[in-house]
């Protein structure tokens, strides 16, 4: 079995998935940022594929960038400019060639959080 990357959003707030949330993902090198995929949730706060599927994933070191603000606005809880969680960027890395990994975000107003999933 190869690797694979998958990720979802929900919304602990109001107690619902997150959709319609942009995520792009990001290899890492030292300072170098690469840009390798973007997507966006779904109903279920999911993406519809993997977000790395097989085939193209690789050890390494990743960063997912969740563009919370426009849900964050639109859901009404926060509004203005400035937002405390405009946007997530979460990075990790990624040593097991042939595991799953999931990467999820718990996401509220003013705090989030994230772990492995499975």
């Amino acid at each position: 079995m190869a690797g694979y990357l998958t990720t979802h959003v929900l919304d602990t707030a109001r107690g619902c998935p997150a959709e319609g949330i942009r995520i792009a993902l990001y290899r890492v090198s030292g300072n170098s940022h690469k840009k390798i995929a973007e997507t966006v949730t779904n109903a279920d706060g999911r993406t519809d594929a993997p977000i790395l599927p097989e085939g193209k994933f690789k050890v390494g070191h990743y960063e997912l960038i969740f563009f919370t603000g426009d849900y964050l606005r639109s859901t009404g809880q926060a509004e203005g400019d400035i937002l405390f969680l405009d946007q997530v960027p979460i990075r990790f890395g990624a040593s097991d060639p042939d595991a799953h990994y999931h990467v999820p975000l718990l996401l509220s107003p003013y705090g989030m959080s994230t772990y492995r999933g499975s």
